[in-house]
């Protein structure tokens, strides 16, 4: 899987800011693939990105989006709960109550027709399936597609689907789990042995991998490819805001696994707000409830309200260029 490759390294699609067109163009310029995790971007701000990439680098991207799937009906007694245990955390930055928008999500439809317009060489989704469409879709313009498991089960149904490759979730892994059918939390190296034993995809492993050693590891167990994101999270290009970057050069917090920001289970350092959300919305309907609160909370260098996304080994982490992330990286 894309031979061109220098390092065996991916860039995990980090969405919300952290994963820049210059984060995604150093590592691709380093040798490894660069990624945009696009599922947050508007279908224009996604080709803009897409663009910039391009402008920095001509080797390969790979883009990520969320599956689609049927925003779930919320009632107005779930939402008053969920409002409710915000209310307190925007009084501290006298922000307005918080409010449910009318828009949740962007549009798959209309973000895949700029990927297929803008054609990177690689597409994966985490949340599910691609749809036969768009898979055929992708294939015809000659675009790889990557699916995204945390269990042998979800693994042999993106085979099944038809995609190129997968991408294997281990319990380590920082961000949201990109599964869908269970929130399994297994051993990145058990669960690429697995997968590696029942499909003869290429496989991309993902989870706790933060030195040559463990990508090494990775690669030794059946992997192709080793997907890191929480190793880039003090990378001279990232985007990761000031008091994001202060919490994990600190070393201090424990990693838990929440649904307080987003509403899907996702592994990031432990904040007064995980503590304190006992009621989320589902997914996508708690990450538009929250998205004020963490907006406002990174301008006022507020770490307690942000999604400190991060995965187990975050402390390896190193403030430097993503080039020498992806040497630091590379057996």
């Amino acid at each position: 899987m894309l031979a061109c490759l220098r390092a065996p390294v991916v860039l995990a699609p980090m969405a919300g800011g952290v994963g820049t067109p210059a984060l995604a163009a150093a590592v691709t310029r380093a040798g490894g693939l660069g990624s945009l995790g696009g599922a947050y971007l508007t279908p224009q701000a996604l080709r803009d990105a897409i663009r910039e990439v391009r402008a920095l680098t001509d080797g390969p991207l790979l883009v990520n989006l969320f599956a689609p799937q049927p925003a779930p009906d919320v009632t107005p007694d779930a939402v008053a709960l969920a409002t409710a245990e915000l209310a307190p955390f925007h009084d501290a930055l006298n922000l307005p109550p918080p409010t449910l928008p009318e828009r949740v999500q962007e549009d798959f439809s209309a973000q895949l027709d700029v990927v297929l317009e803008e054609r990177p060489e690689v597409f994966s989704v985490a949340f599910g399936p691609i749809p036969p469409d768009a898979l055929g879709a992708l294939r015809a313009r000659g675009i790889l597609t990557v699916g995204t498991a945390t269990s042998l089960s979800e693994a042999l149904a993106l085979h099944e689907s038809g995609v190129d490759a997968i991408t294997v979730q281990g319990g380590a892994a920082g961000g949201h789990r990109g599964g869908w059918q269970d929130d399994a939390l297994a051993d990145t190296l058990n669960l690429v042995r697995e997968v590696t034993r029942a499909t003869p995809l290429p496989v991309l492993a993902a989870g706790g991998l933060m030195t040559a050693g463990h990508v090494r590891a990775a690669l030794d167990a059946g992997a192709t490819l080793a997907q890191c994101g929480t190793a880039f999270l003090l990378a001279a290009e990232a985007g990761t805001s000031a008091p994001y970057q202060q919490a994990i050069q600190a070393g201090t917090r424990d990693t838990v696994l929440t649904r307080a920001y987003s509403g899907r289970a996702a592994r990031g350092l432990r904040t007064t707000l995980t503590d304190a959300v006992h009621h989320p919305l589902p997914f996508p309907h708690q990450n538009a409830l929250t998205r004020p609160l963490r907006t406002a909370g990174a301008q006022a260098g507020q770490a307690d309200v942000l999604s400190l996304w991060a995965g187990t080994g975050y402390r390896q982490a190193q403030a430097t260029g993503a080039a020498q992330i992806v040497a630091s990286l590379t057996p």
